[in-house]
């Protein structure tokens, strides 16, 4: 597959994509990549940028139109009603592959997430790492969208030959939170860099990672992600005496402290809108 050059980035204005609008584009081939970007919000700072919700098709066919490849980050990144999730989250990645079926791309990077397996054991004490093939346990409808995706995204491989890789994010943010993220965070960097692996890994078919930086306090095993070639940077952990001062050490005796999914599992956080 020859390097992508021109991709769409759909949910443009959120936290992530607008950290990847910064980042991405010099990691691409020759003058880097151009993004062509997407959101039901316009993405301030950028007059070109098309405001499409995930329900309209032709507006989706359309803004697939000529690009190499898609970054799919749109859609409702916490818990909501399933009526929600199913619109925007199931409803929405289905209209998206379809736009790139029509349209004959044949690259997607999915934002799959650690919530589509919440409900697994974080390691403690010698416990190996997860498993990129641990059983699916979804700790929300959110979860269970980033489920349908993954599957959704073996399908359109199986069946139309629509490449993706599925990445299983953790947090990505400027810098961790909290000490259970220290274990998740993936930094904007090596954000930047697992994205451009996945836009450019040769013979991927369909690929699920876990996406984060390489963790001195890691929970999840990182090498299907290095197999893209991904050659993470960061480590949480010069965040970890603050945070640890702050917060204390993770509860065993407290789910959201003994979970993957962390908070998502006793009380996650609402989506405002």
């Amino acid at each position: 597959m020859p390097a992508p050059r021109t991709v769409l980035l759909t949910g443009a204005a959120g936290g992530l994509g607008t950290l990847m609008r910064d980042l991405l584009p010099g990691h691409g081939p020759g003058g880097g990549y151009a993004l062509r970007l997407l959101d039901m919000r316009p993405v301030e700072g950028e007059p070109e940028s098309i405001v499409a919700d995930l329900a309209d098709r032709d507006a989706l066919r359309e803004a697939v139109r000529g690009v190499d490849a898609i970054i799919h980050l749109a859609g409702i990144s916490l818990e909501a009603s399933f009526e929600k999730i199913l619109a925007a989250n199931i409803e929405g990645t289905y209209n998206l592959y379809e736009a790139a079926r029509e349209e004959g791309v044949g690259r997607v990077v999915f934002a799959s997430s650690n919530h589509a397996v919440g409900y697994t054991p974080r390691p403690q004490g010698d416990d190996p790492l997860i498993p990129i093939d641990t059983p699916r346990r979804p700790d929300t409808f959110y979860g269970l969208s980033k489920c349908f995706g993954e599957d959704l995204a073996q399908l359109y491989w199986e069946r139309h030959g629509i490449e993706t890789v599925s990445v299983r994010i953790g947090s990505c943010f400027p810098e961790p939170t909290s000490v259970r993220m220290l274990s998740v965070w993936m930094s904007p960097a090596d954000g930047a860099r697992l994205f451009h692996a996945a836009l450019t890994a040769e013979n991927v078919g369909h690929t699920v990672v876990h996406g984060s930086s390489a963790n001195t306090r890691l929970w999840w095993d990182l090498a299907s992600a290095r197999a893209l070639g991904y050659e993470p940077q960061d480590d949480s952990e010069p965040y970890a005496a603050k945070l640890l001062a702050e917060q204390g050490e993770l509860d065993p005796a407290n789910p959201a402290h003994t979970r993957l999914g962390g908070p998502f599992v006793t009380d996650p956080p609402i989506w405002p809108y």
